[in-house]
């Protein structure tokens, strides 16, 4: 007759070495550390995003202005145009040198 195997449940408490415990616990530390950085990173990127936000409405509020001064340049230079006619002005001295 063929023999059974035996198996033998224990049901013992077994402890970890002193080192395997303190490679769970750096492992452990590890990941709480990864995870806080994580954290941190992603806390900044949300402040980089409201700063490149800011900076695209601050942009475009600029370029707004800068239209209108252009445009208020094409009507001072029309004005001037129509009071004194076709010329050149010299901004140093405030000549203006009417064109032939």
């Amino acid at each position: 007759m063929a023999e059974k195997a035996q198996v033998t449940e224990t049901t013992a408490e077994m402890k970890f070495s002193e080192d395997e415990l303190k490679s769970l616990q750096d492992l452990q530390n590890n990941y709480q550390e990864k995870q806080m950085v994580l954290g941190q990173l992603s806390v900044q990127r949300i402040l980089l995003n409201q700063q490149s936000e800011a900076l695209e409405a601050r942009m475009t509020e600029v370029e707004q202005e800068y239209q209108t001064v252009q445009q208020e340049e094409r009507e001072l230079v029309a004005k001037l145009n129509e009071k004194y006619g076709p010329g050149q002005l010299d901004p140093a001295t405030g000549v203006f040198t009417p064109t032939a």
